[in-house]
C-alpha cells in the first residue's frame, strides 16, 4: 500500500489510500489577498498567526506555507519571508508543513529550517525545474507534489496529464526517489467552463492510483471556481474524489460544510476507526449548527517549542499564470 510519510518536529502523518483523507489548510498564501501581502512584507505576522491556529482547530491535518508577496525579484525577497513564516508557523502548531513556492531558492531556504519531514510543493513537467527540484528532494529526503504540467502548458487531454505525471515519477525515481514520494497533482479543471472537469479528474485518479500507485493532491476550490456558492459544489466534490482516489487536497478547513463532507467521506470509505472521530466531532451537533471544533495546544510564538497550504501563490507561477 502506498504511504507518503509526512511530519512536524512530534507529529508523524501517513497521506495513503487507507488513512483518512488529508486536509492541508490553504490559508497561510498572499496571492489574492493584498492586506496579507502587505502585512507579511512589512513582517507583521498576526493574520499568519490567527490563520495557522484556526486552520489547526479546524481540524487540517497540515497546513500549506507560501511567501510568494510579491513578482519582484522574488529570488531576493521569497527565501527570507518563507524562512521567517515557516519558523512562527512551526513554533505555534505541531502539524507538518508543505513548503510552497516557485523559487528554488526558497524551497532550499525552507527545507534548512524546517522541522520533521515537510512536503514540497512542488514540481512541474518541465526540464528545468525537474532538474531543479528533484535533487533538492532527494538531498532533504522529503516527499514532492508533482504538477502534471510541462512546457506545453495545462493540457485539455488527460491523457497527457497522465503522461506528464508518469514522466515526473519516473524521473523521480532517476535521482532514487520512490513513487511513494511523489503526491500527483491531475489539476482540477473549473467545472463551469469545463463540463466533464469533474469525469475527467475521476478517471484520471483511478489512472493514477491503479497504473502508477501514487497519492494524490488538488487545489479543491478550483473546482468552483466563477460559480455562485462556491461551497455546496466543493463539498459535493470532496467525496467523489475521495471514492476515485484521492488522497488529499489543499483547502480551507475553516469551511463547516466542506470539512463535514471529508469527516464523512472518512467515515463511509473506512477510513474513520469505529466511526470515532466522526463522533466526537459532532456528539453535540444540533441542527442548523455546526460542532465547534476541538482546541489545538499551542505555544507562544518565538518560544521555539511544539505543542501537542491557500494553494494559488506557488501553484499560479509554475503554471504560468502568476
Amino acid at each position: 500500500m502506498t504511504r507518503t510519510i509526512v511530519a512536524s518536529a512530534s507529529r508523524e502523518i501517513i497521506i495513503g489510500f487507507d488513512q483518512p483523507f488529508c486536509v492541508i489548510g490553504e490559508r497561510i498564501n498572499p496571492t489574492g489577498r493584498k492586506k496579507l501581502a502587505a502585512e507579511m512584507v512589512a513582517g507583521n505576522f498576526e493574520t499568519v498567526i490567527k490563520d495557522a491556529l484556526e486552520q489547526a482547530a479546524a481540524g487540517a491535518t497540515m497546513l500549506d506555507v507560501n511567501a510568494g508577496v510579491t513578482a519582484v525579484d522574488p529570488n531576493a525577497t521569497e527565501p527570507d519571508l518563507l524562512v521567517r513564516t515557516l519558523q512562527i508557523v512551526q513554533d505555534l502548531v505541531d502539524l507538518p508543513l508543505s513548503i510552497d513556492s516557485s523559487v528554488t531558492a526558497a524551497i532550499e531556504a525552507g527545507l534548512k529550517v524546517a522541522k520533521g519531514r515537510p512536503l514540497v510543493n512542488s514540481v512541474t513537467g518541465e526540464e528545468e525545474k525537474l532538474e531543479a527540484i528533484l535533487p533538492l528532494v532527494k538531498k532533504y529526503d522529503v516527499p514532492v507534489v508533482a504538477i502534471s504540467n510541462d512546457e506545453t502548458g495545462i493540457s485539455m487531454d488527460p491523457d497527457v496529464r497522465f503522461a506528464v505525471a508518469k514522466k515526473i515519477v519516473e524521473r523521480a525515481m532517476d535521482h532514487g526517489i520512490k513513487p511513494h514520494d511523489v503526491v500527483v497533482d491531475p489539476l482540477v479543471m473549473p467545472i463551469g467552463a469545463l463540463g466533464d472537469a469533474g469525469r475527467q479528474v475521476f478517471a484520471l485518479l483511478r489512472r493514477l492510483r491503479e497504473e502508477l500507485k501514487v497519492n494524490t493532491t488538488c487545489g479543491l476550490s478550483n473546482v468552483s471556481f466563477g460559480l455562485p456558492h462556491r461551497h455546496g459544489i466543493n463539498a459535493a466534490f470532496i467525496p467523489m474524489v475521495i471514492g476515485a482516489g484521492m488522497t488529499s487536497a489543499i483547502m480551507n478547513p475553516c469551511r463547516p460544510q466542506e470539512m463535514e463532507a471529508v469527516r464523512g467521506a472518512n467515515v463511509l470509505n473506512g477510513t474513520d476507526k469505529d466511526c470515532m472521530n466522526w463522533i466526537r466531532t459532532y456528539k453535540d451537533y444540533k441542527p442548523g449548527e455546526h460542532a465547534a471544533p476541538a482546541p489545538v495546544q499551542v505555544n507562544a510564538p518565538g518560544d521555539g517549542g511544539s505543542a501537542g497550504g491557500r494553494r494559488r501563490g506557488g501553484r499560479e507561477a509554475r503554471m504560468g499564470r502568476g
